[in-house]
């Protein structure tokens, strides 16, 4: 995807999740986030924005702090996650094409800027479910070619960082195919982090059988692999003690 498109996502989504935590009230609970209500959530990703935008517009090359949040409730709090929203939709949007700045992924996208375009993207649709689930509403659609970059993004990114605890004693291959977009990846477990190939390139999908193989359309596999969705039902095939791995040890 293009920076651009990325950009206009996270403003999509931002809005989304503000109308829909507006609608559930600061004080209901988030079912997907248990130890959660609406204004820990508006807390959390108002934060997680101010914190992207100051990467990109101060050109920040090393880690920084996390930035705290304010103790409002109501209306005040959402007006102060709209502002966040807002800013990093126009930083992102402003800043240069060749910005350097700190990223913190292993497999980064192209550059700085669609680093963190794409992170914010992505971490603001995930949220925009949790928003939803407050709700007690349906998901709303997500695209399902976003949906399968998300899923690389969550595979090749997050999982293969030293921190992730999706392991296994013995070597397991877990498989996660898109029905709509044509997307594949074989995920292979081991007591190291996960070494996550996509389909059709040599040792990928056409090389070995999987354990267990997840398949759906992209937007399910979003947000089923990021546990906001169960890991259930006919879209799990093989050995289902894997899918039930991914659900215990997933969590980011």
């Amino acid at each position: 995807m293009e920076i651009i498109e990325y950009v206009k996502t996270l403003a999509r989504e931002g809005e989304l999740m503000a109308s829909a935590a507006e609608r559930a009230g600061t004080d209901a609970p988030v079912p997907t986030c248990p130890d959660w209500d609406v204004a820990d959530l508006l807390r959390h990703t108002g934060s997680v924005h101010r914190w992207a935008a100051g990467y990109v517009r101060e050109g920040l090359v090393e880690p920084a702090p996390f930035p705290g949040a304010p103790e409002l409730a109501g209306a005040e709090l959402l007006a102060w996650f709209r502002e966040g929203h807002s800013a990093l939709v126009r930083t992102l949007s402003e800043a240069p094409a060749d910005v350097a700045c700190w990223t913190f992924l292993p497999t980064a996208p192209p550059s700085p800027l669609a680093f963190w375009a794409r992170r914010q993207a992505h971490e603001t649709t995930v949220h925009r479910l949790d928003a939803e689930a407050a709700l007690g509403a349906a998901f709303g659609p997500v695209e399902p070619l976003f949906a399968a970059d998300g899923v690389d993004e969550l595979l090749t990114g997050f999982h293969a960082r030293p921190k992730s605890r999706v392991r296994t004693a013995e070597p397991r291959v877990l498989r996660v195919r898109t029905s709509d977009t044509g997307a594949e990846w074989d995920v292979h477990l081991s007591q190291d982090p996960a070494r996550t190939v996509p389909g059709g390139t040599e040792g990928g999908t056409d090389a070995e059988a999987a354990d267990c193989t997840l398949t759906g359309d992209a937007a399910w596999l979003y947000a089923a692999l990021w546990n906001r969705l169960p890991l259930t039902g006919p879209g799990v095939t093989g050995d289902a003690e894997l899918a039930r791995l991914w659900v215990e040890r997933a969590g980011i």
